[in-house]
């Protein structure tokens, strides 16, 4: 549940510049290009358009190091296409220092297995390894801290690439949030011997919950359990919602549960048990929610089928009346039918479809039925 929703907000999050890499004090901006950094990036095949046009400012910086970039990254096994596709998208890295770049290095290698998944990571994260020199101290408590949790490494190597600020800030703030989770977990029934997989679960599945203020999440919960939810139930859906409690607030799941109660004519129990079947209504707000709905009753779905199955609300209408479609061509009607076959993601879908065609195909065989003999 909640992928594309879990996709969404990471993808939305990563868009946001993680660090970004202050001007040193010996380096000047100059109207004019760096002739220099121009021809070194020409050297390596870099795409000097693209970055004319969207960081045009990083090519009139003096001094870089973009032969220092690349022979760092060739050392660690990158090719040679690979470095100008990294260096294109993110040219800032002819800025950092070379010792800068190296400490950088040291420091993700204390959690990477080997330096190919390392470039591997660069090539996906550029920000989060080419990042100010400033935050090194705070990195190496970070990961440090981290490692003390015994969370495996490659989760803390994906908290580094996907949620760089959590690192560059006082590991104390990561202390507290941390353990304000912990908490919550205990104070829920949580099991303590679960408690390290759970928590492992919950950052690999959304890193960015550690950078919300811990009220934010003891309110969200306080808010639930006064709907009505059991402290076994704020667990399944604490775990379910995998940490993006903390990306709501009490007025926004306010307005979603009263437009979703007044749609769907339910009671509150029976509010409470399609929640804890499909979280993501929790986020929607009322616009998404009323084209949703209406997309589905269009389709001559009811309601009643909608309550059984609400997980059919986290596909857009374009998703649902493709595969309506996909289904009616297969000679299965979604209107007396159950929609648990429209569910899931897209390999799941066509799993389903091609089940659907074998069934056709394949007249189904009784195996008592007596067989005819010829007279």
């Amino acid at each position: 549940m909640l992928r594309l929703i879990a996709t969404s907000l990471c993808l939305r999050c990563q868009r946001v510049p993680a660090l970004p890499l202050n001007l040193r004090p010996c380096a000047t901006l100059s109207s004019t290009e760096n002739q220099q950094t121009v021809e070194d990036l020409y050297g390596l095949s870099v795409d000097i358009q693209k970055i004319r046009q969207l960081k045009g400012w990083v090519l009139r910086q003096s001094p870089a190091y973009t032969k220092e970039v690349a022979g760092l990254l060739n050392d660690m096994g990158a090719s040679g296409s690979l470095v100008a596709r990294i260096l294109t998208d993110h040219p800032e890295a002819v800025l950092c220092l070379p010792e800068q770049m190296q400490t950088q290095r040291e420091l993700w290698m204390s959690v990477c297995p080997n330096q190919r998944e390392l470039v591997g990571i660069i090539e996906k994260f550029p920000a989060s390894f080419f990042t100010s020199c400033s935050h090194h101290d705070n990195q190496r408590n970070n990961i440090a801290y981290f490692l003390s949790l015994n969370l495996n490494k490659r989760i803390v190597t994906k908290l580094m690439a996907s949620a760089p600020q959590s690192f560059s800030r006082p590991v104390e703030q990561n202390e507290l949030m941390v353990r304000t989770l912990q908490q919550c977990y205990q104070e829920l029934g949580g099991e303590e011997d679960n408690m390290k997989i759970w928590l492992q679960k919950l950052l690999s599945q959304n890193p960015f919950v550690l950078l919300k203020p811990p009220e934010v999440l003891r309110q969200n919960l306080l808010f639930l359990k006064d709907k009505g939810f059991s402290t076994a139930e704020l667990l399944r859906l604490l775990s379910k919602l995998r940490g993006f409690v903390t990306e709501l607030s009490p007025d926004s799941m306010q307005i979603t549960l009263s437009y979703s109660q007044d749609m769907m004519g339910c009671s509150e129990a029976e509010l409470r048990d399609i929640i804890l079947k499909c979280p993501a209504v929790l986020y929607y707000p009322e616009a998404i929610l009323a084209e949703r709905f209406e997309g589905l009753l269009s389709a001559g779905i009811s309601m009643s089928q909608i309550i059984k199955t609400p997980t059919v609300l986290e596909l857009t209408t374009q998703i649902v009346t493709y595969r309506i479609q996909r289904l009616r061509a297969h000679g299965y009607d979604v209107r007396t039918g159950s929609l648990q076959v429209l569910n899931g993601t897209k390999k799941d879908f066509e799993v389903s479809c091609g089940k659907l065609q074998l069934r056709r195909e394949r007249p189904l065989f009784n195996p008592v039925a007596p067989l005819r003999a010829d007279d």
